[in-house]
């Protein structure tokens, strides 16, 4: 990746602040959309005539979500896409990122799977919107994890705020937050 030279102009500053955060909003949504197998929100983050580079699938964005989601469906009962280390490059309406990532899913065979590499993305501005066009995926190394139980899991009222869900119905989606437990503090 190249290195922008840095400008003293705080307008300049401010636009180059306010894309980088769209861009790194973009890379949330997909992310969560696909966490949440929320169809809509990771398309959010793709132009509909984007390519993507995922291991043996090389698509579009709607055909490359129906094959994770039924990969993902089919292989964890949990995922979570976590993003890192995050570089942009940022030329007007065009932009190259490489975002650091470290996936972890918990296996139907209740194994737990961890993986970790790199998305390496073309994104354009259009119609004031930035988006990915080009996304190459990295792998670089994977693992299993010792298996322990899931934290918490015999707490009787763990879930009355909500439960966690690969949907719409996962705790995350409501609004307004409220916190339906008892109030409690441990004594050891």
């Amino acid at each position: 990746m190249t290195t922008q030279t840095p400008t003293r102009d705080p307008g300049h500053r401010l636009q180059m602040l306010l894309d980088r955060q769209d861009i790194l909003d973009c890379l949330v949504r997909i992310s969560r959309g696909v966490d949440r197998f929320d169809r809509d929100l990771f398309l959010s983050g793709f132009h509909d005539d984007a390519v993507i580079s995922a291991g043996v699938c090389v698509g579009g964005p709607a055909e490359t979500y129906e094959w994770a989601s039924r990969v993902h469906e089919q292989g964890q009962s949990a995922t979570h896409h976590n993003l890192l280390n995050h570089t942009c490059d940022i030329d007007g309406d065009l932009a190259h990122a490489e975002t650091y990532f470290l996936f972890v899913g918990r296996n139907r065979d209740e194994t737990n799977w961890i993986a970790g590499g790199r998305y390496i993305d073309r994104l354009e501005r259009r119609a004031g919107v930035w988006k990915i066009a080009l996304r190459n995926t990295a792998m670089e190394w994977s693992g299993l994890v010792p298996t322990l139980p899931v934290p918490f899991a015999d707490v009787a009222d763990v879930h009355a705020n909500g439960a966690p869900a690969r949907s719409r119905e996962d705790p995350s989606y409501l609004r307004p937050l409220q916190n339906r437990r008892k109030r409690r503090i441990p004594t050891a």
